[in-house]
């Protein structure tokens, strides 16, 4: 299949260089398999926006949180916490997010030992793909008690950090959080981390975001306009069909396309040297 022979050759093509422009470089910092989980959270969740400005914030925040995040998880008082992440701001994201974020994590391994393990409680390996999974590792997460960095139980309206943990049930194509799974489940190949190694990597689903969704519409993987949790599914299942044990091992390399390789989605001299041209549909309006 001409397909799976150009996206196995792009998957080969992954770079040092790709990686370094991807928020998933921080875990790379580490060499704890205990640090790189709890980095792999924050990267993630930031993980929306401009690369560059998501960088640059990322590197506030390890900066902040020092050589080994799992200490600073572990060790984290929110009254501490709200003080040093003060000035915090991503986007519509703020100190007061970061520091329920940070909470939801010490909460998760003080509950479970690490978030792989808490996961594993919401984790259904009978299940066709993660969705089950994810739906209930989210409602667990926001089901945690957030006074005190709320001052109440109930995460405020006025709160952004809901937008942290979204749900496959709300239609959402969960990005982040399919992004974070794909770190820790996929086994470890120089850009993944193989850390999760009881669930399948058959089971994840796509990240989907505008480069991901934009390929994709164009090499046939979806015609769908929205890119929403069903979309996300759509485009896994036409990956399974060339790989069934690890349909987004692809996710990475076709992500930079857009993020590192200059892929607008428009037809330009840049496309004659692209990997998949051979497949690529063009300027789909």
């Amino acid at each position: 299949m001409e397909l799976k022979a150009v996206l196995d050759n792009l998957y080969a093509s992954r770079s040092p260089r790709h990686l370094a422009n991807d928020p998933l470089s921080f875990c790379h910092r580490y060499a704890s398999p205990a640090d790189r989980e709890i980095a792999g959270l924050l990267a993630s969740c930031l993980a929306y926006g401009n690369v560059k400005i998501i960088l640059r914030n990322l590197a506030t925040v390890f900066g902040t949180v020092g050589p080994s995040p799992r200490r600073f998880v572990e060790e984290f008082e929110p009254d501490a916490g709200m003080r040093l992440f003060a000035g915090f701001k991503h986007r519509f994201n703020d100190g007061r997010d970061l520091c329920a974020l940070f909470l939801a994590a010490r909460t998760m391994i003080e509950e479970a030992d690490t978030i792989g393990d808490f996961f594993l409680g919401c984790h259904d390996p009978e299940a066709e793909d993660i969705t089950p999974s994810l739906t209930e590792f989210s409602s667990a997460i926001l089901a945690f008690d957030y006074s005190p960095v709320f001052g109440t139980a109930a995460i405020p309206a006025d709160s952004a950090f809901p937008f942290f943990f979204p749900s496959p049930a709300a239609g959402s194509a969960c990005k982040r959080l399919c992004m974070f799974l794909r770190w820790m489940v996929r086994a470890d190949d120089g850009i993944d981390l193989g850390l999760w190694k009881e669930i399948s990597p058959a089971q994840l689903v796509i990240p989907v975001d505008t480069h991901i969704h934009r390929i994709a519409r164009n090499l046939g993987l979806t015609a769908r306009r929205q890119a929403d949790w069903r979309t996300a599914r759509e485009i896994t299942a036409a990956l399974r069909r060339l790989d069934p044990d690890d349909p987004v091992k692809y996710d990475f390399s076709l992500c930079h396309l857009g993020i590192s390789e200059g892929c607008d989605g428009t037809v330009t001299p840049l496309c004659e040297a692209c990997p998949v041209v051979k497949c690529c549909a063009g300027d789909l309006s």
